[in-house]
């Protein structure tokens, strides 16, 4: 008996449309990581992208418990002296409420080649309107 092994070529996506008003932050990630990475599916290969695409909208409803939305920062420095940025998620929120969704999954797939590819199927948009509508994404309820 052979052990099967899945090909590229026979990868199936799908399009998943998920909405993120007024779920949790890491449950609703950790969520949307999985069906990136494809660990949803039977035939799970852990080097090949077998994931399908994800379409988050309403981003910046996302909840964030405890005081989080106030002591939470997140870090970014250039490696030159002085050039230390801090940003709480009340500031991150009124400029790019999309970063923080993008952040929390980041950091569940893996950190290589592959992870960067998995992380181009997520499309993340702070309001409730995508330009996605084509694809026909099914409704991920989480």
């Amino acid at each position: 008996m052979k052990t099967f092994s899945l090909k590229k070529s026979e990868i199936e996506k799908k399009w998943w449309l998920a909405d993120a008003d007024g779920k949790t932050l890491g449950r609703f990630a950790s969520e949307i990581a999985k069906i990136l990475r494809g660990k949803h599916k039977v035939q799970f290969s852990p080097h090949l992208d077998m994931g399908d695409f994800v379409v988050v909208i309403n981003a910046e409803k996302i909840f964030l418990s405890g005081n989080k939305e106030t002591s939470k920062k997140y870090f970014s420095h250039s490696g030159y002296p002085g050039s230390v940025k801090q940003l709480s998620v009340e500031e991150v929120r009124n400029k790019k409420p999309e970063s923080i969704v993008i952040n929390a999954v980041k950091g569940m797939i893996p950190h290589n080649r592959l992870g960067r590819v998995i992380l181009s199927h997520l499309k993340v948009y702070s309001g409730p309107e995508h330009p996605h509508c084509a694809q026909k994404p099914a409704e991920l309820i989480i």
